[in-house]
């Protein structure tokens, strides 16, 4: 609308509190008599516990308890979601240690510092088990079975039907087999839970402040996990130091911190230790990819063959199911590809479980398929922009639905290829690269390019708000969702501001509070404002129909002829001194002995799927397999923009987790099962020294699904930059040989790669991936497959 504030860029409200120290997290929450849990942890990947010596421990200073699993007596449980039903994880580990990192005892005292030094106490006797590390190893008749009654460690799994046809009609097929490395979260705050047991029979007997993407998620998990009624749990989340996924649900930590809040009847706090985070929080991504693509010679797709295998990690967790649902959902990407078979396998290994980490299962459907066109691009001597361009699917062809099931709700995919295009003059960058390569310098420029489709609000489509205008004029604002980072504050006040007229330095916002915020599906899969923005919407609309009631009664004017007046309040249409003040309205609603409020629950039809397109420009050291990027360029459509500061702020942070890794990050474990990135000293996190200035530009395909037309951009950076990047690696040394190279890019990967270039040999990318696949069950009608029911 003409002078909306929707579609402007405006700063950021909830962040002057804290830059300037004023957030509340965690930790910095100590009521009187808290408390302080510390965690001994297996050093095994794979041991057998034979005996646990707490007595010294019992007896330092300070320390009010030293737990076990027996002792403690809590039930295993699924944290989040269930990959494998018949194999939850205790809180604390009973007779086998099944990665580096399981807690095994907790340890009570009054300060931090005595728990921590009574537990140096407990001496844990071990008998090491062999440790399974490898995911494509775990799945052979050759590997020790983790857990009783699951064969070859398959957690769950299916096959297509139609996997040996799906290539028959190709004139040329190009293979490729791909990893997808396991990535640490690495939120700036790590988990963290204070239990408060509550006198007050005012009170909901427990309060848990907790440091999570989902807080009414967290007080249905506990309450499931102790028998007890989630209305007697309030759950507060305060400031949140970034979650990416990372804080979805419960972990065994937090069960553990609730049950000796119950035993002690003390306040008893738990914040995890950058150590503990980078060995015991769930990992993400974690795939080996087995993929082939049929194509005419003249670069048109003919089908698409995918064996996939997603590690699980330590117990039945949801990540390693990943491969088997959101990388399936998303395997045709923005391509007219005829025929796709998928088959996927999760398995159990003697690593850290795995969860999600931003895209959770998408951005390795875009690295996978945009890796293998470039690899048929270079096959077919067809230049990558251009191969891509012959298999878009059209602007006209939506809603669409995938080979594999997904429907796509709208899409103009070469606008944003077009405008990626114009914004980076390819063809000057392609003739830098011909003269560096003529010249044979050492600096080898590559350019990479990836277009992408992506799913957001694709796990839960409804959401709560409320909205209020107070006796001052002023208006609150209470969602479903929580924030941790990503701006909601601003971005639900300027949805009211812009119905209402209310100033946004007069909006409050309220969330995360399970006692005020009676429901909510929290933050997680991009959902929030084409969500939680559409109840704030809702619940507005009512007010201002209930308002202009009102006013319309007190003036003695058509409902229809009541507007929002530029002063502020309401008017009577081209009669501007007929006005009410909202201080006015809200007495009227007063008169009637009701606020001025409404709530809305808001349902969308169905997920929304952004897109967009990436370039990425870097420079290879040939000598010494150096990468370093010079240029990235983004054009990311998330429908209608409604604050493009907080949607450039999105890429930005999104574009920074994809570069990272295709380059550097890399989650890292020996063969015994140890932990070698254990630390930040050790796991490849770049700053921003590392990162080149980002081009973050927009296209906008507004979605049918909700009437605000946005879809979500939380994620889409990542999903987007990461193959980009990895083609640009590639891209760099093509004309030497070089045909793939594992992420993460590293300097030693690139150098090998360069050693051994010309070879062009197949087996370095392909090898068949064992006959795990011949013996999964078809995937059922259902459109999956039910972990227990695999039988290998």
């Amino acid at each position: 609308m003409p002078g909306s504030i929707l579609g402007t860029s405006v700063v950021r409200v909830e962040d002057p509190a804290l830059l300037t120290g004023a957030g509340t997290y965690v930790d910095n929450k100590v009521p009187t008599g808290t408390v302080h849990l510390v965690f001994v942890r297996s050093p095994y990947a794979h041991a057998r516990i034979e005996s646990i010596d707490i007595s010294d421990a019992e007896r330092a200073p300070g320390v009010l308890g030293v737990f076990t699993a027996e002792s403690l007596g809590l039930p295993a449980f699924h944290g989040f979601a269930a990959l494998n039903k018949e194999v939850p994880r205790p809180p604390l580990a009973t007779e086998v240690v099944q990665f580096v990192g399981d807690p095994v005892a907790a340890v009570v005292a009054k300060t931090k510092a005595e728990a921590l030094d009574a537990a140096e106490l407990v001496a844990v006797d071990y008998t090491p088990l062999p440790p399974v590390v490898d995911m494509e190893f775990a799945l052979t008749s050759d590997a020790p079975q983790l857990y009783e009654g699951v064969a070859r460690n398959v957690a769950a799994g299916y096959r297509d039907t139609g996997d040996e046809e799906v290539l028959a009609d190709a004139e040329v097929v190009v293979r490729g087999r791909f990893i997808n490395q396991r990535v640490a979260v690495v939120p700036m705050e790590g988990n963290a839970i204070l239990v408060v047991p509550n006198e007050d029979p005012n009170e909901r007997p427990w309060t848990v402040f907790i440091s999570t993407q989902m807080p009414h998620a967290v007080a249905n998990l506990l309450a499931g996990v102790f028998g007890i009624e989630a209305s007697s749990i309030r759950v507060i989340a305060p400031h949140v130091g970034g979650a990416f996924g990372g804080k979805a649900g419960i972990v065994a930590e937090h069960a553990v911190a609730f049950a000796l809040a119950q035993r002690l009847s003390l306040p008893v706090k738990w914040v995890e230790t950058r150590s503990e985070n980078m060995v015991a929080m769930p990992q993400g991504r974690g795939q080996v990819q087995y993929v082939e693509l049929g194509l005419k010679r003249d670069g048109t797709f003919t089908g698409l063959r995918c064996r996939m295998i997603g590690d699980g990690g330590a117990y039945g967790g949801f990540g390693g199911g990943l491969v088997l649902g959101p990388t399936r959902t998303m395997a045709q990407g923005v391509y007219r590809i005829p025929k796709i078979a998928y088959s996927a396998v999760a398995a159990f290994t003697n690593t850290s479980p795995v969860g999600a980490f931003r895209g959770a299962g998408r951005p390795e459907a875009a690295a996978f398929l945009e890796r293998v066109i470039d690899m048929a691009a270079d096959e077919l001597d067809i230049d990558p922009v251009e191969i891509r361009r012959r298999n878009l699917l059209s602007a006209d062809v939506f809603p669409f639905t995938t080979q594999v099931g997904t429907t796509y709700d709208s899409g103009d995919y070469s606008k944003a290829l077009d405008h990626l295009l114009a914004a980076v003059d390819y063809q000057q960058l392609r003739q830098e690269q011909a003269l560096r390569r003529e010249r044979g310098d050492t600096l080898q420029l590559g350019i990479g390019v990836s277009t992408y489709v992506e799913i957001t609000a694709g796990g839960g489509q409804n959401e709560y708000s409320s909205v209020e205008v107070h006796p001052d004029g002023s208006a609150t604002i209470e969602v479903g969702t929580s924030a941790h980072g990503q701006g909601h504050a601003t971005s639900f006040a300027m949805i009211v501001s812009d119905r209402l007229g209310i100033p946004l330095e007069r909006i409050k916002f309220s969330q995360s509070d399970t006692a005020v915020i009676p429901r909510g599906g929290g933050t997680g899969g991009s959902r929030s404002l084409q969500i939680g923005g559409s109840a704030v919407a809702g619940a507005t609309a009512i007010v201002l129909d209930e308002a202009r009631k009102l006013a319309a009664n007190h003036l003695e004017a058509a409902e229809e002829d009541i507007v929002v007046a530029d002063a502020g309040g309401l008017a009577v249409a081209g009669v501007p001194s007929a006005h009410l003040s909202w201080e006015q309205i809200v007495e009227l609603a007063a008169a009637q002995n009701r606020p001025l409020r409404a709530s809305f629950d808001f349902q969308q039809a169905s997920a929304t799927f952004p897109f967009g397109a990436h370039l990425s420009v870097v420079e290879v050291d040939t000598k010494t397999g150096k990468v370093r990027p010079l240029r990235h360029v983004a054009v990311d459509d998330c429908g209608r923009i409604l604050n493009p500061l907080i949607v450039h702020g999105q890429q930005h942070g999104g574009i920074a987790q994809g570069i990272a890794q295709a380059l550097w990050e890399e989650a890292v474990y020996d063969q015994d099962g140890n932990p070698l990135s254990a630390s930040l000293a050790e796991y490849a996190m770049p700053s921003a020294a590392e990162l080149p200035s980002f081009e973050a530009l927009n296209t906008e395909t507004p979605t049918p699904y909700n009437d605000l037309g946005a879809k979500g951009i939380g994620e889409s950076g990542t999903i987007g930059s990461t193959p980009a990047v990895h083609n640009a690696v590639v891209d760099a040394l093509s004309h030497l040989g070089v045909r793939h190279i594992d992420m993460p890019c590293t300097p030693e990967r690139v150098w090998q790669a360069i050693a051994t270039a010309g070879e062009r040999n197949d087996g370095r990318y392909w090898s068949e991936p064992g006959d795990v696949f011949a013996t999964l069950p078809y995937r059922n009608a259902g459109g999956g497959s039910d972990a227990a029911e695999v039988d290998i």
